[in-house]
This record gives C-alpha cells, structure tokens and sequence, in this order.
C-alpha cells in the first residue's frame, strides 16, 4: 500500500499491482512535488502520468489540486488498480488510458499538458524514453513551459534530453533519480 500525500485526498491509502511495478516511495513523491509546486502553481493544471503503475503520481497531483490527469498504463492489472484508486480519491478529472505509452504518445494529443511525469520501468531503454519525449513534441502532447518529470535508476546515465527540453534538476534518492526538464520553442 502507499498513500496520498498531501492535498484533499491526503492520508487515503493507494493500493499497487501485485507485481511489476515499482512504486514511488512516499519521500520521493514528496521531494517530486516539492521541486513541482517551487516552478508551477498546480491549480487547475493539466497532468500527464506515463507508465503509471498504481496512479499514485497523477493522483497525488489530482489532491494537490490539478484539474484534468491522464494516466496511462499498458499492465491490465496495474489499470484495474489504477481504476479502483481512482474511486478511493474520489476527486473528478482523473481519466484512465490502458493501453502501451509508445502507442498513446505516437497519436496526436486534444490538449497540451502543463506537466508530464514519466515513470518507465527500469529496463525501457534510454533510446525508447527519447523516442516518447520526441512524440510528446511533435505530436502536441506538450507545449512552451510544459514540465516533464522523468524517473530513471539512479545506477543509468542521466537523459540526453533532445532539442526542446531544458534540463532543470536531477537528483538521486537511493535506487531513483528525478530529472526535470522544462520545454521551449514548441509554440511558433
């Protein structure tokens, strides 16, 4: 089990998929949010939660105040529990894809983001997470000030990002690394 931070639903317990998932611990989430809520004022903000495990990501986002969160999952199971998190937040603007991230992402998007939060299994490699940040441009996904968080193993390189993304922070907690990047010269 984990929880909801902070936020309306703060203090509800999360459930997560039985296995193959690696969920956020509650100090990273913290540190996370943190480092979102000093750049970007969350109210009425619209989030991205790639690869989105249990949904405590984009939920912890939702409680803290954004208004539309797209959680996209491809494990059936790890999407039944994000559906049954869903109802024990209780909050509207939570919307669940089950389906691969590389296919969502590949299609145009009806809206740009103000916030991506990309959580990929370990083992997607380095090119598969520039090939997404790639579709997240040039599909419409994000736009000019658009924050992408990334999650990664603290043992692998930090991201290349590619032309377009702005490198804010990277930092290790234990086994993960959380690397910002800000968007630029998206809207011409």
């Amino acid at each position: 089990m984990t929880r909801i931070i902070s936020g309306l639903a703060g203090g509800r317990r999360l459930r997560v998929p039985p296995s193959g998932t690696r969920p956020t611990s509650d100090r990273v989430r913290e540190a996370l949010f943190s480092a979102l809520e000093a750049r970007i004022d969350l109210d009425g903000c619209a989030v991205l939660d790639l690869f989105a495990g249990s949904g405590a990501l984009g939920l912890e986002a939702l409680s803290r105040g954004a208004e539309h969160v797209m959680l996209v999952e491809s494990d059936a199971k790890a999407a039944a529990v994000i559906k049954d998190n869903i109802g024990v937040v209780g909050l509207p603007g939570a919307v669940l894809r089950a389906a691969p991230v590389a296919a969502v992402v590949s299609g145009p998007s009806a809206r740009e983001y103000d916030i991506v939060i990309a959580d990929p299994p370990y083992a997607v490699t380095d090119d598969a997470v520039v090939s997404i940040l790639h579709n997240l441009q040039s599909n419409n996904w994000v736009g000019d000030g658009t924050i992408v968080v990334l999650e990664r193993s603290s043992r692998s390189p930090e991201t290349v990002w590619p032309d377009g993304f702005e490198p804010v922070k990277a930092k290790k907690y234990g086994e993960a690394r959380i690397e910002l990047a800000t968007c630029y010269g998206l809207d011409s």
